[in-house]
């Protein structure tokens, strides 16, 4: 399978993938053998490489609580390089609001359940960084940061960028109040699109367009290690790899009720490989402008140098080929779910969980994900 980003296009990001590495030395050699130990994570472990999650869990890969204030902010600078100034102010936001979420949980004492001594659950220093490979060497390598809501992969081969992706952000509250007529809401841009995009279409649209009357509790692909073929979302459980029976599961059943949820709803949701919903070719002009703009707020999270490449994936003719698809209420506070698909291009967003305040949105490449294969294919030939 091709990497996300194609050898004619990978020049474009050069300047970007010495950046990574020039950070990524920099951190290195601010770290001691202990840390980078945890950081670094033999590129040929194929199995973690394509691992990711978006919960609050145990990660491979050294955490931000784990290292003193100047290599913290060396670590951030890193991560900097992957993100435009816009995506990196909503990837700070996101990482501060770990504390509004605290307060909302009542400040209830939830030690770590996966580390060992004190420890806060919502903990905004609770972000894993993992390096795959030798950033200063010759062979493909590799990097991730995730945590709690964020999620975010890159793969350099040859000096440059050659994948960008999945890139996950999420937001628990995904709206609070700041001031009297003031809110916070880190991932309003795409909220507001999709909803956008999906009022615009007529009675005729929205018989393809609206592929169910209930939205999925969350992303469809949840946070599975590739695409897959007839994927439904997965349990909060499985999510957080714990046992399908007990209380977890329970409210899960809960709350699929109280959405209104059913298997039927499940089946229509499904991922399949031939997109479901509305063509591009169906809208009228002004709509095709509403999906490209959409799109293009995803993108915008990334450096321009990625950006521009990832944006090729919807620009002028190749636009014909992407179908959007929407789920659930029109209604801004009420349950929704869409999806964007085409060729080497997977979006989903949910707004479903914790009184529809609680958003999940992913850019993924169904091809070239984690460019895993550009690592793998390596390691293999090397050894």
């Amino acid at each position: 399978m091709p990497p996300s980003i194609d050898s004619t296009q990978r020049s474009s990001t050069e300047r970007t993938a010495a950046e990574m590495v020039r950070l990524a030395g920099a951190l290195l050699g601010a770290l001691d053998a202990q840390q980078r130990a945890k950081l670094c994570v033999p590129p040929e472990d194929e199995a973690e490489l394509r691992t990711y999650h978006y919960t609050p869990m145990e990660r491979r890969g050294l955490p931000l609580l784990e290292m003193d204030p100047t290599q913290e902010q060396l670590a951030l600078e890193f991560v900097a390089s992957g993100l435009s100034r816009s995506g990196y102010n909503t990837v700070s936001i996101l990482l501060g609001i770990e504390n509004v979420l605290s307060e909302q949980d009542g400040w209830t004492h939830r030690p770590y359940p996966f580390r060992e001594g004190p420890g806060r659950f919502r903990d905004p220093r609770l972000y894993y960084l993992a390096i795959f490979g030798d950033p200063a060497g010759a062979a493909p390598w590799a990097w991730r940061f995730e945590g709690h809501h964020i999620a975010l992969h890159y793969a350099v081969h040859d000096g440059a960028v050659a994948s960008a992706s999945p890139a996950f952000l999420g937001a628990h509250p995904a709206e609070t109040t700041l001031s009297v007529g003031n809110v916070l809401r880190p991932l309003a841009d795409v909220e507001d699109a999709g909803r956008e995009l999906a009022r615009s279409l007529d009675t005729a649209q929205r018989a393809s367009g609206i592929i169910a009357a209930a939205a999925p509790p969350d992303i469809v692909m949840s946070n599975r290690p590739a695409v897959q073929e007839g994927a439904t979302p997965f349990t909060l459980s499985a999510l957080m790899r714990e046992s399908e029976s007990g209380p977890r599961r329970e409210r899960w059943e809960r709350f699929l009720h109280e959405l209104g949820y059913t298997k039927e709803h499940d089946q229509a949701a499904s991922y399949s490989a031939t997109p479901k919903g509305i063509a591009s070719t169906s809208l009228t002009e002004p709509q095709r402008g509403l999906m490209r703009e959409l799109l293009s707020r995803y993108v915008e999270r990334m450096p321009e140098e990625i950006a521009r490449v990832e944006a090729a994936k919807f620009d002028g003719a190749a636009m014909d080929a992407i179908h959007f698809a929407w789920a659930g209420s029109l209604e801004p506070g009420e349950p929704h779910y869409y999806r964007l698909q085409g060729p080497g291009l997977l979006v989903e967003y949910d707004n479903t969980q914790n009184g529809v305040n609680h958003v999940h949105s992913v850019w993924r490449d169904p091809e070239g994900d984690f460019g895993a294969d550009l690592l793998t294919q390596h390691y293999a030939q090397a050894h």
